[in-house]
């Protein structure tokens, strides 16, 4: 198996050498050219001879590994316990590490040329082990906002208890704006930045250039700048590579577009090796890790990611112009259609950070609550279920269901009305879904 575990140059530990055949060297570039991501995907972190040639990577369902020497399994738990830095360089036990995940964590790595990645159960369980890795009692969080439910939740109810605050800037803020808030929480221990971009469910984006050029000249006297970590799940990593504009660590919901088939729940992390480090220990500490049969349902997903994700992408802009057409739709929050509208900041920063529109946009429906969900029980194709970035469409009332647990003011603040509806397009026909939609409309 090639993993990072595995490595060649960590044969020998005691002066022994590791019996284990070396993986052959990855092959990255041909005559000169650096392969895509795409291509990588295809065998990127594993060699077959490791593997009694099985062309795909088995799976590992395994609680632990055999060390090779009392040396080598010294030198890995001096890694896994933080005693030396980088983490383990062997494989230890399933709750720190295994061939699948690692393997998932080198492809995960090279869609945004990030120096290291991490794999988890869940994008719930990336955010929070992120957030206990970097916060204490006393620090403060500065965050975008809108955020996925759950994170606010997690920010402001649970971290709160523990004596963690935070101020938070509008998705689409100004560098002004951001001046504003990061000089205010100056005056105390920043520890995190947390920025999600597009942001769910609203689709606005945060200019994170103009959020790193704020920490960069705000904290340019402190022993250390607080990291800038961002939610990357709406667009990422085919439209949108946040570490480019300045992120030191980018997060997902795998569950999302890289897994893509709604059979799977997990989470990434990737970025920075200095930070991936100290949210390593604190993954290995909780066992946030996801399992091995999920990194291998992932590994054999990111292999169509490229094709799924254009797909998806083609029939969104397809569906949007018909809805933006409709009598019955106030209007649809849809970033393909920044471009030539009224909120030319909004355009300035997708024209700097995206290279493609999506597939989920939020969907704004003349009335209320009642029109909303008469439009979404009388879908017939697309599906009336939370999540996003699947092959089906899927459609939802995040007033009512996501975002529910959100104060009503805070929701109206961020605009999260009662007629919006979330979508998320499929890789389904095009013509047939607009047909779909056609018709729930009729319904209300």
């Amino acid at each position: 198996m090639m993993t990072k575990s595995n490595d060649p140059g960590h044969d020998a530990v005691d002066g022994r050498t590791d019996p284990r055949v070396a993986p052959r060297p990855e092959v990255d570039r041909i005559g000169g050219r650096k392969l895509k991501p795409a291509t990588l995907m295809m065998g990127h972190g594993y060699d077959p001879a490791l593997s009694e040639g099985a062309l795909k990577p088995p799976i590992f369902l395994t609680s632990t590994f055999v060390f090779p020497s009392a040396a080598a399994g010294k030198r890995h738990f001096e890694g896994v316990t933080g005693k030396r830095p980088g983490g383990a360089e062997g494989l230890v036990y399933s709750r720190f590490n295994g061939p699948n995940q690692e393997i998932l964590e080198d492809r995960l790595a090279v869609w945004e040329e990030a120096e290291d990645a991490l794999a988890f159960s869940s994008g719930m369980s990336a955010i929070a082990t992120l957030f206990l890795s970097m916060v204490k009692p006393g620090d403060t969080i500065v965050h975008s906002g809108p955020l996925y439910a759950a994170t606010e939740t997690l920010i402001a109810r649970i971290l709160g208890r523990f004596g963690v605050h935070w101020l938070d800037f509008p998705a689409g803020a100004t560098r002004a704006e951001i001046d504003t808030v990061l000089g205010k929480a100056a005056s105390g221990n920043v520890a995190l930045i947390y920025l999600e971009s597009p942001a769910n469910p609203t689709n606005a984006l945060v200019d994170v250039e103009a959020v790193a050029a704020s920490r960069d000249a705000i904290f340019a006297n402190h022993a250390a700048k607080p990291p800038i970590a961002i939610d990357n799940t709406f667009l990422g990593p085919l439209w949108h590579k946040p570490l480019k504009q300045g992120a030191d660590i980018v997060v997902y919901s795998l569950t999302k577009y890289a897994g893509g088939h709604s059979d799977l729940v997990a989470g990434g992390g990737l970025g920075r090796k200095d930070h991936i480090d100290t949210i390593r220990l604190m993954r290995n500490t909780i066992g946030t890790i996801c399992d091995p049969n999920t990194a291998w349902m992932l590994l054999r997903s990111l292999e169509t990611l490229e094709l799924r994700m254009s797909r998806a992408g083609e029939n969104a802009a397809k569906v949007c112009a018909f809805l933006a057409e409709h009598p019955k739709v106030e209007r649809v929050g849809y970033l393909g259609f920044l471009e030539g509208g009224k909120d030319e900041r909004q355009a300035d920063i997708y024209r700097r950070h995206c290279t493609g529109a999506g597939s989920t946009f939020s969907l704004y429906l003349k009335g209320g609550e009642a029109e909303a969900f008469r439009f979404l029980d009388a879908l017939r194709i697309a599906k009336l279920a939370v999540s996003l970035g699947g092959t089906e469409t899927l459609a939802s009332h995040p007033a009512g269901m996501t975002h529910l647990s959100v104060p009503d003011a805070r929701k109206q603040a961020l605009g999260i009305t009662d007629n919006l509806v979330r979508i998320s397009i499929g890789v389904e026909d095009a013509d047939d879904l607009i047909a779909d939609f056609a018709q729930a409309l009729d319904a209300i």
